[in-house]
């Protein structure tokens, strides 16, 4: 079977367990945007504290939800752009698909380099582009690298790695397969048989053409890693 179109929660979660096991044992590290703490399991090692809004619920009127949500592992409930530490109280935060979900991210990233110590990191993911999901708790569709180019370096951090996750190609068959759920969900038709033989066909040319891609990551991708520092 092709796999084009299918690892980018697998890419992402693969980078921060290599990430956060690199950061050195006993380092304090905020999860700002924490959700459901899925990342927890990858801090053992670390003084872990997760932070977030909490409001969510799994439901919404529109777009993609999860249906349930639980925020009970949640040890500080506030706004991402407030929250009630003192300055330099953290040696790394992560924030991982939390961006897309801020009504102001540059705000969340200036109270990110408050809380952080000098030298600290910063490990962030967002997607390049998203479908509505999270509503109404969804507030821009995604960023790409220029946005962190300018507000992370603006704000006082330099960037220590910049990875793209994904590519043009795999961007499309990602959504190629997500036809069917769509159709069944918002038309009154269904994919019939013709038009899924269709649908492998064109995903088994994006498989072909990402394995030989050459930078179309700077069109699309699923989203970006950044790792940055604060000065």
């Amino acid at each position: 079977m092709f796999k084009t179109g299918t690892t980018n929660e697998s890419n992402r979660v693969a980078w921060l367990e290599s990430t956060l096991k690199k950061i050195p044992e006993g380092s304090r590290l905020l999860d700002a945007g924490a959700g459901e703490c899925p990342f927890r399991k990858f801090c053992t090692h670390l003084d872990y504290v997760s932070q977030d809004f909490a409001q969510y619920t799994g439901t919404g009127s529109v777009g993609l939800q999860t249906g349930t949500w639980d925020n009970s592992r949640i040890d500080i409930v506030s706004d991402i752009t407030s929250i009630p530490v003192k300055e330099a109280s953290f040696d790394v935060v992560l924030c991982t698909e939390v961006f897309e979900h801020i009504p102001d991210p540059v705000s969340a990233i200036r109270e990110l380099h408050r809380i952080l110590r000098p030298g600290g990191l910063m490990i962030l993911t967002a997607p390049f582009a998203s479908l509505t999901h999270f509503a109404p708790y969804h507030f821009s569709t995604g960023f790409n690298r220029f946005y962190y180019e300018h507000h992370l370096i603006n704000t006082g951090f330099d960037i220590q790695e910049l990875t793209m996750n994904g590519n043009y190609f795999e961007y499309i068959a990602q959504e190629i397969r997500r036809i069917k759920h769509v159709a069944k969900t918002y038309t009154t038709k269904r994919v019939n048989i013709l038009e899924k033989i269709f649908m492998h066909a064109v995903l088994f040319t994006l498989q072909r053409l990402s394995a030989s891609d050459r930078g179309s990551n700077e069109l699309l991708a699923y989203g970006i890693h950044v790792i940055a520092r604060k000065k």
